[in-house]
């Protein structure tokens, strides 16, 4: 579910938003086929004593490549103009990169299509979920000896980075990563008399406040978990964490559904009591990633549960509201001295298999193009000098692709102390943050039959969790989970 965290502030503070299509290779048709790209000559070159001289070196950057980048939609005008920039800035250093624009966006269900065609990206965007999945379709490239060659792999941000590396070997590299927090509007909770609750708060501190908050009469609620779609699994999966509980695990070679738990049981009874006795959530509660977002955007509701930096740069850019009135907190603990777990997720790009050895070398070069550069913090100073001038605040991812302690993370914390309309995140977080990352295995149907589950419990009062998860148990493991040969 990364894809919700926001990819337009993944997309400014790294340059651009990755994601691209595999080329034509400028007609050699080894390049559709997978072949090995055309290499310079290396005769020898001999003198009168037949002895060899230095032969020319292989040299990538004169050899014409075309790759077909995925560019961000239309809507994302900001995006589009820092992904132009960034393409002018790489083909200064790479003229022999021939750049084609696209602007699919990774779906699950059309990428078996793409890659059936061959029209798929030459790398493209994916989530934290998709690892498993497409390393054992065989539609992303080994990237191994790229990642091994790469100067600055020990500063990437190992938590993320590390969903993509399988079985030693690596398949992606990571935009950016979220742990999924709770949004708070301060503002409703100071309107309604509200205590603001501590940062290491419980299931109980959540409820407490979602009730003090709602007035039904007024259409506000006190939280929005989210209600249809996977999303409404996606958000449920952090309590069962909190819980102690797991999506699923692997026995012998199989994988098997573990969510119809106690845990499981405990966090569904949570979802009851938000919904029947502190009547804390909308009445209309069918909502969708958007529809929550949105109402906490517009103060229709005072909690919503995602990755931060989206929901804060509609509240503040689109919703009006000033950054003191919007908390970041962690998830909530089960109970007082619990882990304050959290769904880890993110973006990935990965590269497609089919491309041929050039296309996957520029591919690997321009994804980390302005990854760890001077460049990149250039490029992020003139975003933040062009928001200013907007009147538009910066949020930052509150994972990237680097980490913190890193040169770089320092660096770039640097540029951002330079503004005021940079928000800023409690110190206090990081330090209760415990990421969990979504499972490896049909994690998305997974989260549509969970929410088929939150669905029924509700529209309807006295559902029984333990039969609910029993069901959902039988119908993931039969149609999904037996399907699976794990290794």
């Amino acid at each position: 579910m990364r894809k919700y965290s926001s990819v337009l502030l993944s997309v400014l503070v790294a340059g651009s938003l990755l994601s691209a299509c595999s080329g034509n290779n400028n007609g050699n048709t080894a390049g559709n086929k997978g072949g090995e790209a055309s290499t310079a000559p290396t005769n020898a070159v001999t003198d009168n004593t037949a002895t060899a001289t230095d032969a020319p070196v292989d040299d990538i950057t004169q050899r014409k490549v075309t790759i077909k980048i995925h560019y961000p939609t239309p809507d994302l005008t900001e995006v589009r103009a820092q992904e132009d920039d960034k393409i002018k800035r790489f083909q200064a250093e790479y003229p022999n990169v021939e750049i084609v624009k696209d602007d699919w966006q990774y779906n699950v269900s059309e990428i078996g299509i793409k890659m059936a065609a061959n029209e798929a990206p030459t790398f493209f965007n994916t989530y934290a979920t998709e690892a498993k999945f497409l390393v054992e379709k065989g539609w992303v490239a080994d990237i191994t000896d790229l990642w091994n060659k790469y100067e600055f792999k020990d500063q990437i941000n190992p938590v993320l980075q590390n969903q993509f590396i399988i079985d030693g070997k690596v398949f992606g590299v990571t935009q950016k990563g979220y742990v999924t927090t709770t949004m708070i509007n301060k503002k409703m909770l100071d309107e309604k008399g509200v205590a603001v609750p501590p940062m290491d708060w419980t299931w109980d501190d959540m409820l407490n406040t979602a009730k003090g908050v709602a007035d039904v009469k007024k259409g506000i609620s006190g939280i929005a978990p989210m209600g249809k779609g996977n999303e409404a699994g996606w958000n449920w999966t952090n309590f069962l964490f909190e819980a102690g509980g797991e999506i699923q695990k692997v026995e012998g070679g199989k994988v098997v559904a573990t969510f119809n738990s106690d845990a499981g049981i405990k966090a569904l009874d949570f979802y009851k009591k938000l919904r029947w006795e502190a009547n804390a959530i909308p009445q209309d509660w069918a909502l969708g990633w958007g529809d929550a977002v949105g109402a906490f955007q517009q103060s229709r509701t005072a909690m919503v549960m995602a990755g931060s930096d989206g929901v804060i740069e509609q509240a503040l850019n689109q919703g009006g509201l000033k950054p003191e009135d919007v908390l970041t907190y962690p998830m909530p603990a089960m109970e007082k001295g619990g882990k304050h777990t959290g769904v880890l997720g993110g973006d990935y790009l990965v590269i497609n298999p089919n491309a041929t050895p050039d296309e996957q070398e520029m591919a690997f070069r321009y994804i980390t193009f302005d990854y760890f550069s001077d460049k990149g913090l250039e490029a992020l100073d003139a975003v933040l000098q062009q928001r200013t001038a907007d009147g538009k605040y910066f949020i930052p991812p509150l994972l990237d692709y680097y980490s913190a302690d890193s040169e770089f993370g320092k660096k770039t914390k640097a540029v951002y102390d330079k503004y005021t309309n940079v928000y800023q995140y409690s110190p206090d977080i990081m330090g209760l943050l415990d990421g969990k990352p979504e499972a490896q295995y049909n994690t998305q149907d997974y989260y549509a039959t969970m929410s088929n589950v939150i669905q029924e419990l509700f529209s309807k009062k006295g559902t029984d969790s333990k039969s609910q998860l029993e069901a959902a148990a039988k119908t993931v493991q039969e149609k999904f989970f037996d399907t699976i040969k794990a290794e």
